[in-house]
């Protein structure tokens, strides 16, 4: 990289935590004009670092990655005298909603040491952070994981030039930014993020169209409509019914249910079970997956119960989880781990666009994704 870029200043990320003296003059030697060492390293190992990385020319970077606390950390790291302190949230915290602006903002009044700042950065997080006192803003993902990657850093290079003529955006409620990444992901991407859990068995799409919401569940017995009907005035606008009625030879669902779920803004309904009126169920153009169709139809008794845990297409269902359908089917992802999910299903769909754009450009998927590379010798 010295030899192509001989102009331009390198860091070298060598997240040191240990032999601080011998790493930073491997990197000082092979051309870094900068080279990072865990700020939860020892402070022996930064001390030493700091040595030789004066002996060899070179700037040394602490990064907070993972400290345990890393504002009373950064304190002590200006102490010891290191150039530039970088405020990173790793991927694996970005995953679960940690972010960097945040701290950075907490430790920018803390310190008077120069701030890079890592962590999921994009265009509009970059100006944040300029804002908030980063003087160095450390893209990766949101660069090499596009499918246009010169497009990407260039607008990234913008905001950070002209971080006052970028507009912010608001994200909105953390249910808000679940649900517009769940929109943009497909159920596979899903599948890929929980390791292949979450799938319901034997679930087809009767209607199809994106159904994404948070489950109002539905225990019933076999031809029992009752309790899928009083759900409807229980749901809100963006929830997704998810019924187990035990007959699949008997409907507990049909068109004037489907009708009286699009008035209350339902986006879509699962069930395990049967469905009955189908012409008129496509006519309306709800989203609805089930089991079966048949043209009989059950009575209201009015046995079951609503909002308990259930267990649909073979996967554990509670109120509030996510659920998420299209051609290939329905995941659910617990509530919990729902935002964490997203995320990680949406870097799953980055990852898939760009191998499609390397396709696209004549390579086979075996030679892009490097599979020999993994058989066993």
């Amino acid at each position: 990289m010295r030899k192509a870029f001989p102009d331009r200043t390198i860091l070298a990320d060598m997240k040191t935590v240990d032999t601080g003296a011998i790493e930073v003059e491997m990197a000082a030697k092979a051309g870094a004009d900068v080279v990072i060492v865990l700020g939860s390293a020892d402070d022996s190992t930064l001390l030493d670092a700091l040595r030789s990385s004066h002996k060899y020319g070179v700037r040394l970077m602490a990064d907070l990655i993972s400290a345990p606390d890393p504002v009373k950390r950064v304190v002590e790291l200006e102490a010891l005298g290191v150039d530039y302190v970088n405020v990173h949230i790793g991927i694996d915290q970005q995953m679960i909603g940690k972010d960097p602006i945040s701290l950075l903002r907490e430790i920018s009044q803390k310190v008077n040491v120069q701030l890079a700042v890592a962590g999921g950065l994009d265009a509009n997080s970059a100006v944040q952070a300029v804002k908030a006192g980063a003087r160095i803003v450390i893209v990766g993902g949101n660069i090499t994981h596009s499918d246009n990657v010169t497009e990407a850093a260039r607008k990234i290079r913008q905001s950070v030039d002209s971080p006052e003529a970028v507009e912010i955006r608001n994200v909105g409620t953390v249910d808000q930014e679940i649900r517009a990444i769940l929109k943009e992901v497909s159920t596979s991407n899903i599948s890929d993020a929980m390791h292949r859990k979450g799938a319901m068995k034997g679930i087809h799409p009767l209607v199809r169209g994106k159904m994404v919401g948070t489950a109002i569940t539905v225990q019933t017995f076999p031809g029992d409509w009752a309790k899928t009907v009083e759900a409807i005035d229980i749901a809100k606008e963006g929830d997704v019914i998810v019924i187990y009625n035990e007959s699949k030879d008997i409907a507990c669902w049909g068109g004037l249910a489907t009708l009286s779920s699009l008035n209350k803004g339902v986006a879509g309904v699962v069930i395990e079970g049967a469905v009955r009126d189908i012409d008129e169920i496509e006519n309306l153009g709800l989203p609805i997956y089930t089991s079966n169709t048949v043209p009989n139809a059950g009575d209201p008794k009015g046995f079951g119960e609503i909002n308990a845990e259930i267990t649909c297409g073979g996967q554990t269902v509670k109120p509030g989880d996510y659920i998420v359908g299209d051609e290939s089917g329905v995941v659910v992802i617990p509530a919990e781990r729902a935002y964490e999910l997203a995320r990680r299903a949406k870097e799953v769909y980055k990852t898939e666009k760009r191998l499609f754009d390397e396709i696209r450009r004549g390579g086979t998927l075996s030679e892009i994704m490097d599979l020999k590379k993994w058989e066993k010798r």
